[in-house]
């Protein structure tokens, strides 16, 4: 024992320890370093000796010191305590306190952990990292390995800063399995050759925070370059959840592991806030779970002391020299995945970005082309509206399918570009033609389904609808459009039901949260609408969002904050300035603000200006004829409001939504009669009495005895 003790007090390098420190074994070994458990005499304690290795020159000793000395100030119990520094130079060893327990790793291959358990530790983690952001320290390397689990269950972080000591310019001649570990947890932008930043802490700790509650970590069939190349180019709203993670929860994991770091969560602070308003509203729970939570905790009480320096570190470079050697299918499959998620911050631009570098490779690449197509046609159909995207799509399209007419992604393309401008009926044979290529194909069917609803053609869009949801039984946005169809079938309850389906799903879709309000609302649930437009707004603001407050507000006849929301909706930053609805919610809202009333007679003339091409297009849309009827009527063309608001009746007598609006501009056009019959044929199609109620251009028409009259009979 004593020759032992002899070798490995002279493998500490030069460090010119203290007499009293005696080294008892080493406890780890990395590719840059070693960790050994010694016992200080003076003290009687055990303690820790970290040191580089002799020729490790991918890290800066002096550096390494400097930021241990900087962690050294932090008090937050999770950080381990420095004590002191032995040696000079590359020779130097970090003195500090020897942790008892188990790694996080450890603890999750010995037992799954619960909700509750993963939200708690993820919760003190952040407590302790939001101290040290706000020291301006960074740790850059967080993983399970480098978390040990205490005996009473309060989580320890180690190797503070040692990751920012990497070049990631080095070049290392192998990799150890220990690498995966490191890249697993490691942010998009990072693996892209960005340094460490608060924001990459914050998706390695969702990462964590993932894997705690699916038992697997992203991608771990994957290893090495794959690995990085998966997380590169995927993003967390594809990870698959255990289907009793609650739906805030997965909202949280996609908050910190966005792939965006400028649409994650800003703060640690900003992720326990989230932690605590999921933990709040269930005592009993939390408190059944904190007594499982101190059995779990026993288990590591048996774990080693562990104070590692961690495993060997592949030293990644920038993977932007790899990706052109990339096969082209990850690449496309990248542009899809932005696709996908069409609603989010920057992702078409990202996938137009994606679809145009491999046409500049491969000109002739009609996957490509018909990407490119879709990227141009959501633009257009979200906040663009601008007929120079229009053009682009047509053409992409069309190059698309003459490269490939055999290509379903090029007939669905094709098919938008139709669909767009309201030409469902030439759009149909596109999304069919695609269908007969690929029956599998998702696009095609959300297309055609689209299609049927704008049509009316309600039963073959719910036959279509089944036959997708059979073959695609966790797409988001089949359950959207589910809800879409129950809506304009005014059975409000069962779009509310279809919508939740969705945000279950997907819950950083923003969309699914404004057509849940709106079911919400059409239910007459305003406050509960109004908290799912914030939940909404929270995850990310957009312009459906804003024009659903906006709706919200004024139903409650709050006009001053229905105009506020209804401005944002139309501003160029977060709303869509080019779309015609959203004008003329902003101009039914000014209208009832003093002073406003100019301003809204130049809401309604811009909106009727963008209704106007969108008609050229297709005069016979019933929902757009009879939005201009009520458009025109309020810039007192009263022969153009009759025009619009006959030609849509005749189209969709039995829609709801066209009757009501033909009651207005009835009524505003001083045809009280023909306002009647329409505001009574709207009620009994199912147009809610709340929102009939509501609609301050209407209260003199409800008190016709008349009116009073015929509704009473058609209750009865």
């Amino acid at each position: 024992m004593v020759s032992a003790s002899i070798n490995l007090q002279q493998s500490v390098h030069g460090a010119d320890l203290p007499d009293h420190f005696q080294i008892r074994s080493q406890l780890g070994e990395g590719s840059y370093g070693r960790v050994f458990e010694a016992w200080d005499t003076s003290l009687c304690r055990a303690i820790a000796i970290k040191q580089l290795k002799q020729g490790a020159a991918a890290l800066d000793p002096e550096r390494l010191i400097r930021e241990a000395r900087q962690a050294a100030a932090l008090s937050h119990s999770a950080f381990v305590k420095i004590f002191s520094v032995a040696g000079v130079g590359a020779n130097q060893a970090i003195i500090m306190e020897l942790v008892q327990g188990n790694t996080l790793r450890q603890c999750m291959l010995d037992r799954t952990l619960n909700q509750a358990q993963a939200l708690e530790i993820v919760d003190q983690i952040a407590a302790a990292m939001a101290e040290a952001h706000a020291s301006g320290l960074v740790h850059g390397d967080l993983k399970p390995s480098n978390l040990i689990i205490e005996a009473s269950g309060a989580p320890r972080i180690l190797d503070f800063g040692l990751a920012r000591q990497i070049n990631p310019l080095a070049n290392p001649s192998s990799m150890t399995d220990h690498s995966d570990g490191t890249i697993a947890y490691m942010a998009p932008e990072r693996l892209g050759g960005q340094p460490p930043s608060v924001a990459s802490d914050i998706y390695a700790l969702g990462a964590m925070l993932y894997e705690m509650l699916a038992g697997t970590r992203p991608f771990a069939d994957l290893d090495g370059l794959a690995l990085a190349a998966a997380h590169l180019q995927s993003c967390s709203s594809r990870w698959p959840f255990p289907p009793e993670v609650p739906a805030a929860t997965v909202a949280l994991v996609l908050a910190m592991t966005a792939r965006d770091p400028s649409v994650r969560l800003r703060s640690m602070a900003a992720v326990r806030q989230r932690i605590a308003a999921l933990s709040a509203p269930d005592a009993p729970a939390a408190t059944a779970t904190r007594r499982r939570w101190r059995g779990w905790r026993g288990a590591a009480a048996a774990g080693a002391a562990v104070a590692l320096l961690g495993g060997a570190l592949w030293l990644l470079a920038p993977l932007q020299r790899w990706l052109p050697a990339m096969a082209p299918a990850q690449t496309l499959q990248a542009g899809m995945e932005a696709l996908r998620h069409y609603d989010r911050d920057d992702s078409l631009t990202e996938a137009t970005a994606t679809f145009q570098a491999i046409l500049r490779q491969n000109p002739r690449q009609a996957s490509a082309a018909a990407g490119l197509s879709l990227a141009y046609s959501m633009r257009y159909n979200g906040d663009g509206r601008d007929p120079a995207l229009l053009a682009q799509a047509n053409a992409s399209a069309q190059q698309a399918l003459r490269l490939d007419d055999q290509l379903a992604l090029a007939h669905v393309a094709l098919g938008d570009t139709l669909l767009v401008v309201g030409q469902q009926e030439a759009a149909l044979p596109h999304y069919s033609r695609a269908l007969e290529l690929d029956p599998r194909c998702l696009l095609a069917l959300i297309g055609k389904i689209n299609s049927l609803l704008t049509l009316r053609r309600f039963d073959e869009a719910e036959t279509l609808l089944r036959q997708g949801r059979q073959m695609h039984p966790r797409e988001r946005r089949l359950a959207d459009l589910l809800g879409t169809l129950r809506f304009q079938q005014a059975d409000y309850t069962a779009a509310e039901a279809a919508f939740r389906l969705s945000l279950q799903l997907d819950p950083e879709t923003v969309y699914a949260y404004a057509n849940l309000s709106m079911a919400l609302l059409r239910q007459g649930r305003g406050d509960e609408a109004l908290q799912v437009l914030q939940q909404g707004l929270q995850v990310r603001p957009n312009g459906r969002l804003y024009t659903n407050l906006g709706t919200t507000l004024f139903a409650r006849a709050d006009y001053a904050g229905a105009a506020q929301a209804f401005e944002r909706a139309v501003s160029g930053a977060k709303g869509s300035p080019n779309d015609y609805l959203k004008w003329a919610n902003l101009a039914d809202a000014l209208r009832w603000l003093p002073g406003r009333e100019a301003d809204s007679q130049q809401a309604y003339r811009r909106a009727s200006e963008l209704l106007a091409v969108q008609l050229e297009r297709t005069p016979d849309n019933a929902v757009l004829a009879s939005r201009m009827g009520w458009y025109r009527v309020r810039l007192d063309d009263a022969a153009g409001a009759l025009k619009w608001t006959e030609r849509a009746l005749a189209r969709a007598p039995a829609s709801p939504d066209v009757q009501f609006r033909a009651a207005l501009a009835y009524e505003l056009g001083g045809r009280r009669p023909s306002a009647i019959a329409a505001l009574i044929r709207a009620s009994t199609l199912g147009y809610p009495a709340h929102l009939i109620d509501s609609e301050p251009d209407l209260i003199a028409l409800r008190r016709d005895p008349h009116y009073q009259s015929l509704l009473l009979e058609s209750a009865q």
